[in-house]
Formats: structure tokens, sequence, C-alpha cells
């Protein structure tokens, strides 16, 4: 697993750094599984016909897992 540092001191004038996204593709290897599934799903679904396909539950799976893995880390480096 990647090591994220620490944000460092801004000064008043420095906007802020969203860390979520590099917290979120870190995560992404520890939820393989439904990275895998969704990803499955969505090459069935552009194959579909019938348009009535869909991964909503594959990707609510995918991101709940990233989710969980990302809160720890990221509540951590808010103020």
């Amino acid at each position: 697993a990647r090591e994220i540092s620490p944000p460092r001191a801004m000064s008043d004038d420095e906007d802020p750094v969203d860390i979520r996204p590099e917290l979120e593709e870190a995560c992404k290897p520890k939820c393989a599984k439904f990275v895998a599934a969704y990803d499955a799903c969505v090459e069935r679904v552009a194959k579909d016909t019938t348009g009535e396909a869909h991964c909503t539950g594959q990707y609510f799976d995918l991101w709940g897992c990233v989710d969980k893995c990302v809160a720890p880390t990221l509540f951590k480096h808010t103020k």
C-alpha cells in the first residue's frame, strides 16, 4: 500500500488540496474483486441490446469498498 503523506501547513492565501482522489486510487487494489466485477458488468452492458441492463449494484459495491478504505486516512487529514 502506498503511504500518503500528511498535508503540510498552508498559508492563508493557498487553496486546500483534495487528497481524496489520490486515496481512492491507492485503495482500488484492495477492492480488486469489486473493480473486476464492475468492469465485467460494464462489458456486458456494452453488449446489451435491450437498453435495460445496468451496473448499479456493482458500482455501489465498488465505491462502498473504496469509501470504507479511504475514510480512516481521509479523516485523519481533515480539520
